[in-house]
């Protein structure tokens, strides 16, 4: 496993370089890059085929700066400055443990103020380039594939909000142990939570600027499972906890290696299980007994799901379908997964994981919601 992408860099290419990037982390900020890419891709398609409209926005220009724009300037550049100063004259603490590093108190107070100072200047000279004697307002055009790089921050943020809300509702007696590593901390990522409040937040930004909610779900829902793949290779390259059950069926396929059926996980970041012999240093644990790989059934299931949506999305003609097609295949897939994978069970139904209602529920919006669609086209 490699817990960081030095562990990574380094047994790919033998060369040792200290880098604060947890592999984990690496993958998901990965999948949101060309999550992105396709988002737009299909944004610009469908403003070409008419399905999506030019955004016309009033806008007052010639504004000098304001008390908001100094405010952001100084927090943004101070905690920018504090952290980075100091990362540089103690980059082996960073290294180390970025997350702690990161959420501790230590850092430069003569970098911030620097830093702060720095953003300030410059945020009000742009400022003054653009300055009228008189500030006017304008009409602004926008095509809407331009509004995909908010949409994507909107995104990220309410996403991770939601998924570490959901992955503490999972597992509330970790959460009561220790609240503030449980929220803060950079795994325990719930992906439906993630997907829920970033469905929201993003279909409300969308609609203030008039983008058709059903084209806007359609435009998401392949980029959505691709991104859920590339998130997944993050999760099996790190050993992040997310792996099946104790593999009791191990096939004798010549052809394929043994760890797609059973692994032990060697070197896992959340440093689970038995040391490992004669390893020294961080993360040298690995399971005691061989696991199901399931983020890397994952991966593969995800990557099929997403060719078979990107293939058909040309072909049906009533918007908000492909969504509900990946809502049912996405809810299936993860439906499934749950049945050999480790995770928190509620006492009901003899025994039920969070993912497994959520995912039975989205199979059922999926199937409801492609009936009432196609039958509204067909009226």
């Amino acid at each position: 496993m490699y817990p960081t992408i030095s562990h990574l860099i380094y047994d790919l290419l033998g060369i040792n370089i200290p880098l604060p990037i947890q592999t984990f982390g690496f993958f998901v900020a990965l999948a949101f890059v060309i999550g992105s890419y396709f988002i737009s891709q299909e944004f610009k398609r469908k403003e070409k085929e008419g399905l999506l409209s030019i955004i016309k926005k009033k806008v007052k220009i010639g504004k000098g700066i304001t008390t908001y724009e100094i405010l952001s300037a100084v927090i943004g550049g101070f905690f920018i400055g504090f952290k980075l100063v100091e990362a540089i004259f103690n980059y082996d603490a960073l290294v180390e443990n970025p997350q702690a590093f990161i959420l501790s108190s230590r850092g430069s107070m003569m970098g911030g103020i620097i830093v702060a100072s720095i953003s300030v200047y410059t945020k009000y000279k742009e400022k003054e380039k653009t300055k009228l004697e008189t500030p006017k307002w304008i009409e602004q055009t926008l095509h809407p594939y331009q509004l995909v790089g908010n949409m994507i921050i909107i995104a990220a943020i309410s996403g991770i909000i939601g998924a570490k809300i959901f992955a503490s509702l999972e597992n509330w007696n970790d959460f009561l142990l220790d609240p503030w590593g449980q929220l803060f901390s950079f795994s325990g990522l719930t992906f439906y939570g993630g997907l829920i409040f970033g469905a929201i937040s993003v279909s409300y930004y969308a609609k203030k600027n008039g983008i058709k909610l059903l084209h806007l779900i359609d435009i998401f829902a392949p980029a959505l499972m691709l991104s859920y793949g590339i998130g997944r290779i993050g999760c099996h390259l790190s050993g992040d906890g997310d792996w099946g059950i104790i593999a009791t069926q191990q096939p004798d396929w010549w052809f394929l290696p043994d760890w797609i059926w059973s692994y032990n996980y060697p070197n896992n970041v959340l440093g689970r299980g038995i040391p490992i012999p004669g390893c020294e240093g961080n993360f040298c644990n690995q399971l005691a007994e061989n696991v199901y790989p399931t983020p890397f059934y994952e991966i593969i299931m995800a990557g099929l799901i997403f060719v078979f949506l990107w293939n058909i999305r040309k072909r049906i003609n009533i918007a908000g379908i492909l969504f509900f097609v990946y809502l049912t295949l996405n809810g299936i897939e993860r439906f499934f997964i749950e049945k050999i994978r480790v995770n928190t069970k509620y006492d009901i139904l003899g025994g039920i994981t969070q993912a497994e209602i959520i995912s039975f529920c989205l199979i059922l919006i999926g199937v409801l919601g492609t009936f009432i669609l196609y039958r509204n086209n067909r009226k």
